[in-house]
């Protein structure tokens, strides 16, 4: 997609300061959108893209939000709207990925990651619901391949983002006719060498060893004989951002076709 389809639109992503949250909001802001992100802990790397989004010519903000608090989303979307003047889509990206074994799976690490990944999405939506309808604006949530798949060492992360995954649905009707809300679910993604998928880290050069060894066997094991990149994501989150308002209510999956198997 090229050209400035977005030109007037003021997009929020939600962690957007890092990995896939930053390419997205950079495909936005070359689309023609002005761009917020919200950010934790990343804020070097929030001051970073936000002058990256403004060379392009574009408005950036950034604000800091912790998606598990009701009253920083509050206080993150006041900003946001006040900064940039609107909200026509929020792209909600924010997200954790844990492992553990089932079986010894705390309460505590239950509901860390099922306040990021689902309950953050529907409270960040219902805080930025009335400027999307004003807008008659849009929802992207950031699912995964994990929301229908089963991965034993990561139940907790793989419930929490079938959550999300039903929530769209969900949002899609609550929302219409004023806002469509639709979800891209990636499966392996490699960002730098790195993916953003199920691999352990006991230490960095272990890590890496481990997560090389991983992206190998996914790509072996992909239709398309690849790993997915954060370009692929970002380029399904323009889809939903600037394609037909009509389609509400989707999942798809950018997986490289990994999900067939």
């Amino acid at each position: 997609m090229s050209g400035k389809l977005l030109a007037g639109k003021t997009a929020f992503v939600t962690g957007g300061a890092r990995r896939i949250g930053r390419a997205i909001a950079l495909a936005l802001a070359r689309t023609g959108a002005d761009v917020a992100i919200s950010y934790l802990n990343s804020h070097a790397e929030a001051t970073q893209i936000t002058a990256e989004i403004a060379a392009l010519g574009r408005l950036g903000a950034a604000t800091h939000c912790d998606v598990r608090s009701e009253a920083s989303i509050r206080n993150a979307v006041a900003a946001v709207a006040a900064e940039l003047g609107r909200i026509d889509i929020l792209v909600n990206n924010a997200a954790v990925f844990a492992s553990a074994a089932l079986e010894s799976l705390s309460l505590d690490q239950w509901d860390e990651v099922f306040d990021t990944n689902a309950r953050g999405p529907f409270l960040v939506a219902r805080e930025a619901l009335p400027h999307l309808r004003a807008a008659h604006g849009r929802i992207v949530n950031i699912g995964s391949l994990g929301a229908t798949h089963a991965w034993a060492g990561h139940a907790h992360y793989c419930a929490s983002k079938a959550a999300l995954h039903m929530l769209t649905q969900a949002m899609a009707k609550a929302f219409a006719p004023e806002v469509s809300v639709n979800c891209v679910a990636p499966g392996w993604i490699e960002i730098n060498g790195s993916a953003d998928g199920p691999v352990p880290h006991p230490s960095q050069s272990e890590a890496e060893r481990r997560a090389g060894l991983e992206a190998a066997r996914f790509a072996a094991k992909t239709p398309m004989g690849r790993n997915g990149s954060a370009e692929d994501v970002a380029q399904a989150v323009l889809f939903f951002a600037s394609g037909p308002h009509f389609i509400t209510g989707q999942i798809v999956a950018v997986d490289g076709g990994l999900g067939l198997n």
